[in-house]
């Protein structure tokens, strides 16, 4: 017989009491602000350009009637809306969207002028310049607001409180993923027993009290504890499960749901197609200008070795290129002729962590004019003709010796299924510094996977400012 003084536990489904989603007012927020500057800046796009295009005196002119100013706004803030450049993300970041959507609504704008009135002169002027500004004005808008937010989540403002709650082998991990994101307060951390039934209420409740706005749970500590999903949320709390392996997605991928299975579709990381054509179009034509400008570079070079030590001028290697291919690598000589016999005397004295790579700070076979070479990475110039022959280019992983090569694991020789470069992403994020060959495989892997030739342009212009400051060389 139940006992009728006992309150009944609610139903899974019911909050304890009704209330706004949490974090809803920043997201409204978010909303308003770009919202407001969006109006603003395409008002004065519009204005601008009836200001200083061809007059014309129809129902699109401010002076005459104001309200059409409206229709204006509306239909660019429905391509705004419809594209997500409101939602929370890195959607309204997307300038390429944002002149895609710009775009669109003049073209449907001067539709409507021609199919409202098709009788009156469009000036032609007009719409252009409302097109060029409101691409430029958006685009100048956003990135201000972006700055201001950048600048105000460092200072711990508009951050939203987290919760993570993982095993306990993955959570420097998980939290280090965390901080990452310049958006996020780390307000408390637990180990996957805490959704345990016995300690789930206790749980629920600290993570209340602390003001969480979103949770991060490892799949591990949710899989086998049904119906938590609603305890976050009927609290009003966005809940996001960790995956089993904390490795980031491809660029391209993205989730569709198909009969109510999530399913990840993804770009396979192929340099191919008429972006990869264009690459190398590049690299021959800039390795070509520079082996020109920069040859009176080449002679003085060259003298200097010559003058500094006794051998040879040029450093040739084999290195493993594309698809595990041997081809010769030159460089200005930076060490003494027998280097490569000496080497193997100083195996020992290796520090990189799992060996895989050389890498020996005060090298004893580096000439004095070479550590001066290794410092700029002049030493590196002539793999230009490297670039020239097609074995390599500008930017790509760089092509170890075949040392180096032998001690691979199966998972490494990924990075042998692309083109060798003379720069890297590995080369502008921390070059000799990195001491561990794991770290230069993940950033490999992470080139390889996000590649495009805005990522390449990107690390040729890191390279110049890691060269020109000596981080990391030796």
């Amino acid at each position: 017989m139940l006992k009728t003084s006992q309150v009944s536990p609610p139903d899974l489904r019911s909050p304890s009491v009704v209330r706004l989603c949490r974090g809803m007012r920043t997201q409204w927020l978010r909303v308003l602000t770009l919202m407001i500057s969006d109006v603003l800046v395409l008002g004065a796009a519009w204005y601008i350009a009836e200001r200083f295009g061809t007059p014309w005196a129809t129902f699109w002119n401010l002076n005459q009637n104001p309200i059409a100013l409206l229709l204006v706004l509306g239909t660019c803030l429905g391509f705004l809306i419809s594209g997500g450049f409101y939602q929370a993300g890195d959607q309204r970041r997307n300038y390429a969207g944002l002149m895609k959507a710009m775009t669109m609504a003049s073209v449907v704008l001067l539709l409507i002028a021609y199919i409202y009135q098709p009788s009156e002169t469009i000036s032609r002027s007009h719409f252009l310049l409302f097109w060029l500004l409101s691409i430029a004005f958006i685009c100048i808008g956003r990135y201000v607001i972006n700055a201001v937010t950048h600048q105000l989540r460092a200072q711990g403002v508009i951050r939203y409180p987290v919760f993570i709650i993982c095993d306990k082998d993955r959570l420097e991990r998980s939290i280090s993923l965390i901080r990452q994101e310049n958006r996020y307060n780390l307000v408390g951390v637990a180990g996957a027993e805490a959704l345990d039934r016995a300690n789930r209420d206790r749980t629920l409740a600290q993570i209340r009290r602390l003001g969480t706005v979103e949770a991060f749970v490892s799949w591990d500590a949710i899989k086998n504890r049904q119906h938590v999903c609603w305890h976050f949320r009927t609290a009003g709390i966005t809940l996001h499960v960790l995956p089993l392996e904390l490795e980031p997605l491809l660029a391209e991928s993205t989730f569709h749901i198909i009969r109510g299975f999530p399913t990840l579709s993804f770009t396979p990381p192929m340099l191919t197609g008429i972006d990869f054509l264009i690459k190398q179009g590049f690299d021959f034509c800039v390795a070509l200008l520079l082996v020109l400008i920069i040859s009176p570079v080449y002679l003085t070079i060259a003298l200097l070795i010559k003058l500094d030590s006794p051998g040879s001028i040029f450093y040739r290697q084999t290195r493993i290129g594309l698809h595990g291919q041997p081809f010769q690598v030159w460089k200005f000589r930076t060490m003494v002729t027998n280097a490569d016999a000496l080497q193997k005397q100083l195996e020992a004295q290796n520090e990189t962590r799992d060996g895989v790579l050389f890498k020996m700070k005060n090298d004893p076979r580096v000439t004095r004019l070479g550590s001066f070479l290794r410092q700029y990475s002049l030493d590196e110039l002539p793999q230009l003709f490297n670039v020239l022959l097609g074995e390599m280019s500008l930017v790509g992983p760089r092509p170890l010796p075949l040392r180096d090569v032998e001690k691979f694991a199966e998972r490494h020789f990924i990075r042998q299924e692309v083109l060798p470069g003379m720069t890297g992403l590995w080369q502008v994020s921390g070059r000799s510094q990195i001491d561990d060959f794991e770290q230069v495989v993940q950033l490999d892997l992470s080139y390889i996977e996000n590649w495009s030739l805005w990522l390449d342009l990107s690390i040729l212009l890191r390279t110049v400012k890691v060269v020109l400051q000596r981080a990391g060389a030796y």
